[in-house]
């Protein structure tokens, strides 16, 4: 599960970082605590006349598939299993032909203690800790997605707001270094694979073989201020790791 991340970096270093030729005109504000719905930054390539085109594009996160009578529908599709991503009706499509890379800085996770000690909420069970998982060089980590443009039918053609454009994140078992938090991660794809995974002409066959976690062994996770809990808060000192004595019992940094 990925259900919130932080993507601070401003889009003429998303540019650069992605090699990316076009962009949109509207910059979004660093965010701390991206959230489903929200919009967010994502790299494709779309075809040109003689070459494929990379661009930096706006999604809002939570995929509607083309058939959907309804957008609510994405707030419910954050994340697609990479284990069935191919097979799944609301995914296949999108898997063959509409690959996308969004860019964090990192993403949250929440540990559950087993420590007896540990401090419960309503209900006597376990609070849960929020850990901040990232790559250690500072670089962003290329989570793998999907997009999809869903045409809204109450809207005429020449409205704007007739078509949205939204994404999905695909998640994968995690790695060692990070399963003792959660049992899952978001898919990354490695660098000398960017290519291949956006073009809009290689198949699923072809593009299956590179769902393999590529950034495992650089990631650092710290635990986290609850403040990240509540999507009202926003801002960069929700990255800052947790002081050793506000850690609650069975929880290491």
């Amino acid at each position: 599960m990925c259900g919130r991340y932080a993507a601070s970096k401003d889009p003429d270093a998303l540019v650069e970082e992605f090699e990316v030729a076009t962009r949109p005109e509207e910059a979004l504000r660093p965010d701390y605590n991206v959230a489903p719905t929200k919009k967010v930054y994502a790299v494709i390539d779309r075809s040109g006349d003689d070459e494929s085109v990379r661009s930096l594009v706006i999604a809002r996160w939570g995929l509607v598939p083309s058939w959907a009578k309804d957008p609510s529908i994405g707030s419910r599709m954050i994340n697609a299993r990479a284990e069935t991503v191919a097979e799944k009706p609301a995914y296949r499509r999108a898997f063959a032909k509409r690959r996308c890379l969004i860019p964090a800085d990192g993403y949250y996770e929440w540990y559950l203690p087993t420590s007896p000690d540990a401090p419960v909420g309503k209900g006597g069970k376990a609070l849960k800790q929020p850990f901040y998982i990232h790559p250690s060089d500072g670089s962003s980590l290329a989570m793998a997605g999907l997009y999809e443009w869903w045409r809204d039918p109450t809207r005429d053609d020449d409205d704007p707001m007739a078509w949205r454009l939204t994404c999905t994140v695909i998640t994968t078992e995690a790695s060692d270094a990070v399963g003792r938090i959660h049992d899952r991660m978001p898919m990354t794809i490695a660098r000398h694979d960017w290519a291949a995974w956006l073009d809009p002409a290689r198949g699923a066959d072809e593009s299956a073989p590179l769902l393999v976690p590529a950034m495992t062994a650089a990631l650092d996770a710290y635990p986290v201020s609850t403040l990240v809990n509540s999507v009202r808060n926003n801002g960069p000192e929700l990255l800052a790791p947790l002081p050793p004595e506000d850690l609650a019992p069975g929880v290491t940094s």
